[in-house]
């Protein structure tokens, strides 16, 4: 690009007023375009006048997000918000002190005269009523279970008590009622037990044997010794601990040998009297 395109009209003017036309032109025809740049200094011109406000640009692309500013003022309080669902039950809390002691009611109406009472002899004469009560009601108790359930035969009555007693204490029974316990000695008298046992629902009762005197010498109550009949169950005698003196009957009618301290029901056997 030359250098006369980049003047501005205002220098034009200017240099025309000092410099004849002529002899310009035809300087600057004997010179070169080159050579006219390299020999004349041109000054700037004067600054012009500002030119009109632009319109606005388009909006630029958005800048980076800046450093996360200064914790700010803490604001208000704000309304009071709805409730909300009721939480889960917590503990059962501790036992609270005692409180305080009320005030004393209103004082009840006086009551009626009391009566002498001679307790004592009273309570005397009671006690032995009762004690004779018992003792009847016992001996009733003893007269239903009789009547309610016994086996005989030709010469003797069987019962069997329904109390669970050790063998000394069931002969001891017996022999209170009059009896002793029961002495099977044949077949027939020993079916009659069987039977009445099982007829009654039990599963055994002492009998009146036993070789408490002598090991392995069984007798009858009476002290006679068990040789003519016996029905033992299979295995048995056999003093499995060491203490098994007594003897109990099964409802099937078979013998076992067992400890005497041993609480079971027993069958009593009464002789029938003659007259």
């Amino acid at each position: 690009m030359g250098c006369a395109k980049i003047l501005h009209l205002s220098t034009y003017v200017t240099l025309l007023a000092f410099f004849p036309l002529r002899a310009y032109s035809t300087d600057v025809e004997n010179r070169s375009a080159p050579d006219a740049c390299s020999t004349h200094t041109i000054l700037p011109g004067p600054k012009g006048e500002p030119g009109q406000k632009g319109d606005v640009g388009e909006i630029g692309k958005p800048g980076k997000e800046g450093p996360k500013g200064r914790k700010g003022a803490t604001g208000g309080l704000g309304d009071v918000g709805d409730q909300g669902l009721i939480g889960k039950f917590g503990p059962i809390g501790g036992k609270g002190d005692k409180g305080y002691k009320g005030l004393p009611g209103v004082p009840g109406g006086k009551g009626k005269p009391g009566s002498f009472c001679d307790c004592g002899r009273y309570r005397k004469v009671v006690g032995q009523l009762d004690n004779n009560v018992a003792r009847l009601k016992s001996s009733l108790n003893f007269v239903k279970n009789v009547i309610a359930g016994i086996r005989e035969t030709e010469e003797k009555f069987y019962y069997i008590v329904k109390e669970e007693r050790s063998y000394r204490d069931a002969l001891t029974q017996c022999r209170i009622r009059g009896g002793t316990l029961a002495m099977p000695k044949d077949q027939a008298t020993n079916s009659l037990i069987a039977d009445y046992i099982s007829k009654m629902g039990l599963l055994r009762v002492y009998i009146g044997i036993n070789d408490i005197e002598k090991e392995k010498h069984y007798v009858y109550t009476d002290n006679t010794p068990v040789q003519n009949f016996s029905n033992w169950k299979e295995g048995e005698p056999n003093d499995g601990s060491g203490y098994e003196d007594c003897v109990e009957m099964h409802g099937t009618g078979v013998w076992n040998d067992v400890e005497c301290h041993l609480t079971i029901y027993f069958v009593c056997e009464f002789l029938k009297k003659t007259k």
